[in-house]
């Protein structure tokens, strides 16, 4: 396969994640544990007990409440697991969660069913120990690898977001681009760029000279495909597309270049690289 070939034929970008059908599944069973009450709710409006009635729907209510913030303390957990530099989710969802089910059960076991308060307090606490079981604690570390780079996760997972925040964009603009070889020349520059972001997350050792390069490259990419997109729905011009044809094959060529620079560590020419690709993109008003 020559290098055109190679450029041609990206390899579809595959999210790297640990989420199969088990982690989807996860918390769905905090949903149905509300259909126990029920018949309970029902009891009590035969019986006119309105303290029961209030008791089992706001009982019912929190469970709900509860489910869905196990869900999504369960989707940030995944999330965080994924990533291999990340901060913890900022908020304890899946504990919030659990206290919930703790004292709506204690609730319900003691109001709702008229037991005695130390065996609702019990009740409550086995719904807190089958909650942590279950579903663990929230991740409250922030995931760092090893090394002196100096940076943090914060500092880290910024730069990588942002930049998949960017590619993102290219991507949005790409589907609104009618020309087919743009479409498959615009993905192999988001497939590099992906590929880029994965290096860094993978080894951070120098985070300035990556987030330099994908600042020009992505931030680049990103404006001058609005551009065209916006353009080509406006009017059509010869001379546009030559020049986005052209701004397009500088950028896949030389990202595809300074990735290989990045795996060999050349930093002085990369930094050359770098200087020379945004001296071209500004010549042609990109940036």
């Amino acid at each position: 396969m020559n290098s055109t070939e190679q450029l041609t034929r990206p390899k579809p970008y595959q999210k790297k994640n640990s989420q199969g059908f088990l982690h989807h599944s996860r918390g769905i069973l905090l949903y149905i544990l509300p259909l126990a009450l029920i018949p309970a709710s029902i009891l009590s409006f035969v019986y006119g007990d309105l303290l029961r009635i209030t008791i089992n729907i706001s009982g019912c209510a929190a469970f709900l409440l509860a489910a869905s913030l196990l869900r999504k303390g369960i989707a940030a957990e995944n999330e965080y697991q994924d990533k291999k530099i990340t901060q913890a989710p900022k908020w304890p969802l899946k504990t919030f969660a659990a206290f919930i089910v703790t004292i709506t059960t204690a609730g319900i076991a003691f109001i709702g069913a008229g037991n005695s308060f130390l065996v609702s307090i019990a009740f409550g606490l086995g719904a807190l120990a089958g909650m942590f079981f279950l579903y663990g604690f929230d991740p409250r570390q922030e995931k760092m690898q090893t090394g002196a780079h100096g940076y943090s996760a914060e500092e880290i997972s910024e730069t990588i977001a942002e930049a998949q925040t960017q590619i993102n964009g290219i991507e949005q603009a790409n589907r609104q681009i009618n020309n087919r070889g743009f479409n498959q020349r615009i993905r192999v520059i988001c497939q590099q760029a992906r590929e880029i972001v994965d290096m860094l997350e993978e080894s951070p050792g120098d985070i300035r000279r990556a987030r330099k390069f994908l600042n020009i490259y992505l931030g680049g990419a990103l404006k001058v495909t609005e551009g065209y997109a916006d353009m080509q729905r406006k009017h059509q011009s010869e001379q546009l597309t030559e020049n986005f044809e052209n701004i397009l094959h500088t950028i896949e060529s030389v990202f595809i270049e300074q990735k290989q620079k990045l795996l060999e560590d050349d930093v002085l020419d990369l930094d050359v690289q770098i200087e020379v690709l945004a001296a071209q993109l500004k010549h042609e008003g990109v940036i």
